[in-house]
């Protein structure tokens, strides 16, 4: 895997946005000592404050966790909920939280106990038996009845973040045993046994094979893809990215010979304070994502985009939700083996709390399901348009690139004539 795939820790563009939409909660940006998003998801999470002992029976969703702070030396650990031989999928089941409430999705997480272990991410070659017992536990398919003993009582640290959604208390463990066998897909198992297999060919192979992508995401943070000796563990907000990126930019490649679509299609879904809207278009490849928040008094949205040559850099500004919006739109592309142009606005409401990218990635999906509003012609696509989204379309497409991409190289009705083959 390139490192382009994988260098997703937060960048300085990433970090200097400005005020509520720029901070989305977490990063402190406009100095004062209380912030409303925050104070909202802290009110939900005090709830489960009751976590008062060091020893941990209950079934791992299963989930698994690696951070990155202190990265290539990093932390990781399963997340495992007090509750024993019960069906808790669930508590990690991004792909169904669009359908729950904000309190039951932040009740979900915050319910997991987090243990905790540093070690070097290139342990993933030759592992401890800590992470060999949390390896067998990520390729399991179904949850998995799992003992965790702590030093310390696990602390509840609360950190919600724009790219992966929170969990509960956290501990460094004394131990961790399995206590039932995991239940694990021949194809998973297959691929992580085969140590020549590069990381791009696992990711894909799964893919292929119609394992979860959350799946595949929490084996890609294992250290269970890639050649022997270049396996490591990888930070879980890096991996789910990585992931999307690595799935999009195969389907891109299949979609580039395609022919074009030969109207305009708008999609749209809104849940959880969260709208996303698709509007595809006749052209060649390209793709640009618009991430605006309705929270606070400033007027900044996030911005990246590319063309059919694709992306050579990360994009920082929309970082995770380019991503995963742009999988999911080339997945639907590649279905109906076409290419088109598109625009995704992300809208977030001030309802929204901040518990990872996961959202925009179902959201898009949901909205991909449905029944799209189809016009003939791209000016009568954006009146429809205006009648979905709340901020201005006007005021997108004056910090739009490839829209003045299209503006600079024809009309509009030269660019989308209606007789264009689809």
């Amino acid at each position: 895997m390139s490192n382009s795939s994988l260098n997703m820790s937060s960048s300085p563009s990433e970090i200097n946005r400005n005020l509520c939409q720029k901070c989305q909660g977490f990063r402190k940006l406009c100095g004062k000592g209380i912030c409303p998003i925050f104070v909202k998801a802290k009110s939900i999470a005090e709830i489960q404050k009751t976590f008062s002992k060091t020893d941990f029976f209950g079934a791992s969703p299963p989930s698994f966790f690696v951070g990155e702070y202190g990265y290539p030396r990093v932390f990781i650990g399963p997340l495992v909920p007090p509750l024993a031989s019960v069906d808790t999928s669930i508590y990690d089941a991004e792909e169904q939280w669009i359908f729950k409430t904000m309190d039951e999705i932040v009740g979900y997480r915050m319910s997991l106990v987090r243990g905790k272990k540093a070690v070097k991410i290139k342990s993933a070659r030759d592992p401890s038996k800590l992470l060999e017992i949390t390896q067998e536990l990520v390729m399991s398919s179904k949850p998995v009845d799992t003992e965790m003993s702590f030093i310390k009582r696990p602390k509840l640290d609360i950190d919600f973040s724009p790219r992966v959604a929170p969990s509960g208390p956290s501990g460094i463990i004394k131990k961790a045993q399995l206590t039932e066998n995991p239940k694990i897909p021949r194809v998973v198992d297959k691929v992580v046994s085969d140590t020549d297999l590069k990381a791009i060919g696992g990711v894909t192979k799964l893919y292929d094979d119609k394992i979860n992508q959350r799946h595949i995401t929490r084996m890609l943070s294992a250290g269970l893809f890639g050649v022997k000796k270049n396996r490591r563990l990888v930070p879980t907000t890096w991996s789910i990215t990585a992931v999307d990126d690595i799935l999009g930019k195969r389907l891109w490649k299949k979609i580039l010979n395609k022919d074009w679509i030969n109207n305009v299609r708008i999609f749209s879904h809104k849940a959880l304070g969260n709208l996303v809207v698709i509007f595809l278009y006749p052209s060649g490849w390209m793709f640009e994502a618009f991430e605006y928040w309705f929270i606070g008094s400033g007027d900044a949205m996030a911005i990246d985009w590319e063309t059919w040559k694709g992306r050579k850099t990360y994009a920082k500004d929309v970082v995770g939700a380019y991503y995963c919006t742009r999988f999911q739109v080339l997945e639907y592309l590649e279905y109906i083996q076409r290419q088109a142009g598109c625009f995704v606005f992300m809208e977030v409401d001030k309802e929204w709390i901040p518990t990872g990218v996961w959202r925009f990635r179902e959201i898009a999906r949901e909205a991909l399901k449905k029944r799209p509003l189809v016009f003939d012609a791209v000016e009568q696509g954006f009146l429809g348009l205006k009648k979905i989204i709340q901020y201005p379309l006007e005021k997108y497409l004056e910090k739009s690139n490839t829209y003045k991409i299209i503006r600079s190289q024809r009309t509009l009705k030269d660019y989308f004539p209606k007789d264009i083959h689809g």
